[in-house]
């Protein structure tokens, strides 16, 4: 981790608003982005750049003020991830995925559970991990009276090493009902393997999980009473607000492609020489391809925090999201993922195109921006995204809930 000079956040004021907290990312950024491409190539385990996101407070950006949370909401939350994803986007995903996890328990659990993981969490700037693949066989979820265990494996389990608390999840043994439970990190029977090794993302600790018979008391499990889920429609937003998380550190990556290029540009790149510039940034073809990927990631943007705006609404009223509503929602979120995707792979590939031959050199690391955004757009088919759009825009339908859709 680089030794840059930084702000002591400690003694210094808690951001107020959302630009305070957009601006607290943004130094958090400038430090990550000191040493990025060195850390990318170590492909350490990143103790300290969690540490940076728990002194910076931005671990506790949706939690309640009065436990010393920030009290933001889900907008704020995607720009924050945008932010932090342009200087290093595999502690951007590391963030997202925070806070979402830190979500779970408002997603599905009762309000006194909820309410209790949230202060905690934010009294102790915990950093949650998740173990929910449902490409995965299901962990099994056994009854043993007044406690559960959950035995099975995961593939992925991103945070898993650098993680206070983990998010389980699995089938209750003979029903086909869902249990979330929050355990700590290190509770005995849960064990995180050093089997990550992608060409993207690769300090994210996403390595596969192993449960053997972790023990969760029945009332840590999220939504239930008296062994009985109480379901609501609220319960399945967790995909579009997923999907919105994978949308910011998409369009963090991209922006921060682009920043890293424009420097190398105006710094480094050489004219063509028989294009009679004396300078790259004078390059017609150079101002043509630096305007044209602005304006699309400048409208992917937009677009992004206007599609946040409109699910913020749900957010704010969860006993009222009707299914409508929240299809609508979907419809919108299959939309911008795509764009964002399509926008980011772009920027991040044709940026060599108004950088040139030297750009690649493996010191520079401005292919770490592409290596990132491949990796993790892979996570589900862009086109099932574009096909939930087209079949609403022709006949009206909405996606069901799926952990996909």
């Amino acid at each position: 981790m680089s030794t840059v000079a930084r702000t002591d956040w400690r003694t210094a004021p808690v951001p107020e608003d959302a630009e305070g907290w957009i601006s607290r990312a943004a130094e958090v950024a400038a430090v990550l982005a000191t040493d990025a491409a060195a850390r990318d190539k170590a492909g350490a385990t990143p103790h300290e750049e969690v540490r940076l996101l728990k002194d910076s407070g931005l671990v506790t950006l949706l939690g309640p003020v009065e436990h010393g949370g920030g009290g933001q909401d889900w907008p704020t939350a995607y720009r924050v991830v945008r932010e932090v994803a342009k200087a290093d986007g595999s502690i951007g995903q590391l963030l997202g995925y925070h806070y979402l996890w830190n979500w779970a328990a408002r997603l599905v659990g009762t309000r006194e559970q909820w309410e209790q993981v949230e202060a905690e969490a934010a009294r102790n700037r915990w950093f949650f991990g998740g173990a929910v693949n449902p490409r995965d066989a299901d962990v099994i979820v056994r009854d043993e009276g007044d406690t559960l265990t959950f035995t099975g494996r995961k593939t992925f389990s991103t945070g898993s090493k650098v993680s206070d608390v983990t998010v389980l999840e699995g089938v209750l043994e003979g029903t086909e009902d869902h249990v979330f439970a929050i355990v700590p990190s290190d509770s005995e029977g849960l064990t995180f393997h050093d089997d990550w090794d992608n060409i993207g993302q690769r300090l994210t600790e996403s390595g596969g999980v192993t449960l053997d018979a972790v023990r969760v008391p029945w009332s840590a499990a999220a939504g239930y009473v008296d062994k009985r889920f109480r379901p609501r429609v609220y319960n399945t937003l967790n995909m579009p607000t997923i999907q919105l998380v994978f949308v910011s550190f998409y369009l963090g990556i991209a922006a921060g492609a682009l920043e890293t290029a424009a420097t190398y540009t105006r710094a480094k790149s050489r004219p063509w020489l028989h294009g009679g510039h004396d300078r790259a940034v004078d390059e017609p073809y150079v101002l043509d391809t630096y305007g044209d990927l602005t304006a699309k990631l400048w409208a992917v943007e937009a677009l992004a925090d206007t599609v946040a705006a409109e699910g913020q609404k749900l957010h704010d009223d969860p006993d009222a999201v009707t299914e409508q509503a929240r299809g609508e929602f979907e419809v919108r979120v299959a939309a911008v993922k795509a764009r964002a995707t399509d926008v980011a792979l772009e920027i991040t590939s044709r940026i060599f195109e108004v950088t040139g031959a030297r750009a690649t050199a493996s010191a520079e690391g401005l292919d770490r921006f592409w290596r990132n955004v491949r990796t993790h757009t892979l996570h589900d088919p862009v086109a099932y995204k574009r096909r939930e759009v087209g079949r609403h825009v022709l006949t009206g339908e909405l996606p069901q809930p799926t952990w996909y859709s």
